[in-house]
């Protein structure tokens, strides 16, 4: 079963944390039976912590985990940090397929996103 992680930053602002859990939670609802299920988890100052995650994404039956990194850019963190965390849990859970998707900033549907919300934005009355 297909799992997907996603993968923020992590704040010390509580509230930013939980818009990406709800996130999460918005995403497996929308995926319905094409995934086991969507988790979140954090780089940094939040938890549960990428390996962590993982691992609960096992727990609850994975057999596949597709990590996306909620960035906008391919800075140090996308580079570097993630696949480091990711390489830890591919370690702890030898017999899983752990693969990581492009960062979120590199999908070509991000243009037509934010193209759109452009449109809507000059649709509305000032």
């Amino acid at each position: 079963m297909r799992y997907l992680a996603l993968i923020a930053h992590g704040s010390r602002r509580e509230a930013s944390n939980d818009e990406v859990r709800r996130l999460a939670q918005a995403l497996e609802r929308r995926a319905g039976d094409t995934l086991g299920g969507v988790r979140c988890g954090f780089l940094e100052l939040a938890e549960p912590s990428i390996p962590d995650v993982i691992g609960h994404c096992v727990e609850a039956g994975a057999s596949e985990v597709l990590v996306m990194p909620y960035f906008l850019s391919a800075g140090r963190h996308v580079a570097e940090d993630v696949p480091r965390e990711v390489a830890i849990a591919t370690k702890r859970y030898p017999g899983i397929s752990i693969d990581v998707m492009e960062y979120l900033g590199a999908d070509a549907g991000l243009l037509e996103l934010m193209l759109a919300a452009v449109h809507r934005r000059q649709s509305t009355p000032a």
